[in-house]
């Protein structure tokens, strides 16, 4: 449901900012002592080595960024039911800008901790004074072997000035220097974006995906070799800087700092490897159910069955995600009773409220959710997701210090997909209609399609273009069209034509310009589906298992806390649990499509 202002919205479908800062004007007395407070840190430079020096710093710096964090929450959450707003938008740039000179005025900081013998920071560490600390303090001795003299330091902070200029110019061009023509969508004439796109690739007429499919792609082909250029620059920025901070590998220095073994990784192009088949089966299966003469590239996100969403208002929803939780148990299901009904969640859609949907943590407030609700299957499942991570957030921050409560970007969309497949999970238990289980069923099969085999083939396709040019070969345009049409051949199978087009489907991804991301996506999944798996098998003992991996923080590397959730991914039992499930799924598709 959407409103044509805040204002007609019930209280109870807003979040309560109230719970941050009781009014606006506390806000601004926060802000103004903030803007002093801060700079009581700075009168540390230079007495980082003495042990009680370290200590009063760390411990300040604590009181002093939660207190940021608040401020900054508060700004950013208000502005966001309202960016047109303008003392919305003064206040959040304000903060903004607080932030911006905080963090110069702390960068002596890390250099300065890592300047210290390791024979001191290791005894900073076994100090249970610092045991708040040593996991921050522990990090910086781990790469202290990969830190340069000063000098060189500072040249390459300099070379990374501009050589992150790479992913912004990509970002330029993608969002408004590529101009898409125009295209007739059932008798009107629509301007192609990337969101029509995504629509239009849900079109039930072929020809319209066709039209689509070929436009987006004919402006990409226009700019190919200043994309080519862009990315080969990007890559080679990678390689360099690995060299230099003596890694083996631009691979090897982004799992270093991600703390993430390589057999993760390699389990997990591995394991797609050597479970193509069922992949390969259900894009068969969708070219017959679809009825197609030929199945194409742009016709694998149409929907199969249609008539088949579950639409219902947000209260009924809410009720479907508690009882689609209902394993997790009663004090897990308590705190998620809480967001609903303690306005942790900003529920209904306004013209000037930010898109999309999220999970923002507040340290010692609670975690907040941004929903823009509609009665679609989609926004069914984006309350359990959003509500898995503000679930992790509220678990970490109850359990963890300041300093460790925030968790890796490797877990973090662990608990919000596992939330996800719960929720299918009892769906699919619970459903008596046949054509909307056989919804759920595709639903949970594009699910693992798209993010765990076809992130797994970006992340494949990372792993390519970093050896080439580590190995001294040009990347151009050429040569990364026919390493992409490759792994999207061997991906996808010969039930469906690999369009010519899709070879240049390299050149649109901006997460590439964040090298060595998109392997997250895949093991996320993974992640998720083994714990749900666990979950819904051997009950109390899993689900304890996973409240305590949820209750980790930061307080270890991200694999570690994996494993305490009963997930190994340096071994491939995880990855075989997935993919079996795949295939169980598209069996029980098979059989009710006989």
């Amino acid at each position: 449901m959407s409103y044509a202002n805040r204002n007609e919205i019930p209280e109870k479908y807003k979040w309560n900012l109230c719970d941050i800062f009781a009014t606006p004007q506390d806000w601004d007395k926060a802000f103004v002592e903030m803007s002093q407070e801060y700079k009581k840190l700075t009168a540390f430079q230079g007495k980082l080595g003495n042990r009680d020096s370290l200590l009063e710093f760390l411990k300040l710096s604590d009181r002093i960024d939660l207190k940021l964090e608040r401020l900054f929450g508060y700004a950013h959450l208000d502005y966001d039911t309202d960016v047109q707003d303008p003392v919305r938008q003064a206040r959040y740039a304000k903060v903004y800008s607080l932030f911006t000179e905080y963090s110069e005025a702390l960068a002596f900081v890390s250099p300065e901790i890592s300047s210290l013998p390791d024979e001191q920071l290791q005894a900073f560490i076994n100090d249970p004074a610092f045991s708040d600390y040593d996991v921050q303090l522990a990090n910086i001795l781990r790469g202290k072997s990969h830190i340069l003299s000063q000098a060189e330091e500072k040249l390459l902070a300099g070379v990374g000035a501009f050589s992150g200029q790479f992913h912004e110019v990509f970002n330029r061009l993608d969002s408004g220097d590529i101009k898409f023509d125009k295209i007739t969508v059932d008798g009107k004439e629509v301007q192609l974006g990337h969101g029509t796109y995504s629509m239009c690739l849900q079109h039930k007429d072929q020809a319209v995906r066709k039209l689509a499919f070929e436009t987006y792609y004919k402006a990409y082909i226009e700019k190919i070799n200043t994309l080519a250029g862009l990315y080969e620059g990007s890559v080679k920025a990678d390689c360099y800087f690995a060299k230099v901070k003596n890694f083996g590998s631009a691979m090897e220095r982004a799992l270093f700092y991600e703390q993430v073994d390589k057999a993760v990784y390699d389990n997990l192009i591995n394991c797609m490897h050597s479970t193509f088949e069922p992949l390969h089966r259900y894009i068969a299966l969708r070219k017959k159910l679809l009825g197609v003469q030929t199945l194409n590239m742009y016709d694998l996100y149409v929907p199969i069955f249609e008539d088949a969403d579950i639409s219902c208002e947000y209260e009924e929803a809410c009720q479907l995600v508690l009882k689609g939780l209902a394993p997790l148990g009663e004090d897990y299901l308590s705190v998620v009773r809480r967001a609903f009904n303690e306005r942790w969640i900003d529920v209904h859609e306004t013209p000037t409220k930010r898109s999309g949907a999220y999970s923002s943590g507040v340290s010692g407030v609670h975690p907040y959710m941004l929903l823009n609700y509609q009665k679609t299957t989609h926004d069914i499942f984006t309350i359990a997701h959003e509500m898995g991570h503000s679930m992790h957030t509220y678990y970490s921050s109850k359990a963890q210090p300041f300093a460790k409560e925030g968790y890796k970007i490797f877990v973090a969309e662990v608990a919000s997909t596992c939330n996800e497949v719960l929720l299918l999970k009892y769906l699919l238990a619970t459903e008596q209609d046949v054509n909307v289980k056989k919804y759920l069923l595709q639903y949970y099969l594009d699910m693992l399609r798209t993010t765990m085999y076809r992130q797994a083939m970006f992340a494949e396709f990372e792993q390519i273009s970093h050896a080439l040019v580590e190995s001294g070969q040009p990347l151009t345009a050429e040569v990364m069209c026919q390493k992409y049409l490759e792994l999207n051949k061997m991906y996808y199978g010969e039930a469906v034509n690999h369009n010519d087009e899709i070879k240049y489907e390299w050149a649109r991804i901006p997460h590439f310009y964040r090298a060595f991301y998109v392997y997250k996506y895949a093991t996320g999944i993974i992640s998720a589906v083994c714990i749900a798996e666990k979950i819904l098998n051997e009950g109390a003992p899993a689900v304890e298992n996973y409240k305590k991996f949820l209750s980790l923080g930061g307080s270890t590397d991200p694999v570690s806390e994996l494993k305490v959730a009963g997930v190994d991914l340096t071994s491939k039992e995880p990855f075989d649990i997935v993919a079996k499930s795949f295939a169980d799924t598209l069996s029980q598709l098979e059989e009710l499509c006989k």
